[in-house]
């Protein structure tokens, strides 16, 4: 069960209406500064507490407690995984009234200060989603950096398009209405597998999506929850359950595709 610790209620104009969602558990070091980076860009905010230890649930009600209006936080009893907070965040999101949610992780690896550029993105397309496309540097481990081609490579054929060209970056913006209306129709990864399932899925449904690219550090805090067996093996299923899923859209994916390449010259004939 969910908890709500603290409510923003800050004002916001119906026809676009941004929070910041950050899935936290156990980034207490970093967390406070993360935190703080968002608020700075003026949006509300709301924090996931995904089953966290006692001292990064003590760091995340303090954050909320010292901005009461501008913070709300959520608390799972029991850890349910990256996937897991985030959907709930975004669930309580469009409760709240907000349009758009934009993700960001909590251990400090997204530049924050690209939040008004994402912004301005989906204000000017509100049914695209905005995704980050990591720009590494030096901080990155090479294994991971090799690895995320594997899951690129899977994606281009599950979507049969080049038009999602990271799906595993966790700073992205997206429209509430239709994100809900898959996650209420479709079983999607709780885990690391989420980021990526929710973007071919959002895909197969027609919405656009705009990749930007992001600077990526890895991570502030030095604390990964990767699972390296257990989240291989849910990406491996899901990889496996979207390729069939792939094979039975298909022809509407290669129609679509086909459509928006033709429409170009369509529209300067």
């Amino acid at each position: 069960m969910n908890a709500v610790v603290s409510r923003s209620n800050v004002a916001h104009d119906a026809a676009y209406a941004a929070v910041v969602v950050i899935p936290v558990y156990n980034h207490e070091h970093a967390i406070g500064a993360v935190a703080e980076a968002v608020l700075a860009h003026g949006l509300p905010c709301v924090l996931v507490d995904d089953g966290c230890s006692a001292a990064c649930a003590q760091a995340l009600r303090e954050i909320a407690a010292a901005r009461p209006q501008r913070v709300t936080l959520l608390v799972h009893a029991r850890n349910q995984g990256k996937g897991g907070a985030v959907m709930t965040g975004l669930r309580h999101a469009a409760a709240a009234g907000y349009t758009h949610a934009l993700q960001i992780d909590a251990d400090g690896q997204h530049e924050a200060a690209d939040i008004p550029r994402f912004i301005a993105a989906s204000q000017a397309a509100p049914q695209t989603v905005i995704n980050g496309q990591p720009v590494y540097d030096e901080s990155v481990p090479k294994g991971r950096l090799y690895a995320r081609y594997l899951t690129h490579v899977w994606v281009w054929i599950n979507t049969l398009s080049l038009e999602i060209r990271d799906s595993m970056c966790g700073f992205r913006i997206y429209p509430l209405a239709p994100t809900l209306r898959l996650m209420d129709s479709a079983h999607i990864g709780r885990r690391m597998d989420f980021d990526t399932e929710i973007l071919v899925r959002l895909h197969w449904r027609g919405l656009r999506v705009r990749n930007m690219a992001t600077r990526v550090r890895y991570p502030a805090d030095g604390v990964s929850h990767f699972k390296v067996w257990l989240d291989n093996v849910l990406i491996s299923r899901m990889h496996a359950r979207l390729f069939f899923g792939m094979l039975l859209r298909s022809p509407l994916l290669l129609s679509r595709r086909l459509g928006r390449l033709l429409r170009p010259s369509a529209g300067g004939a």
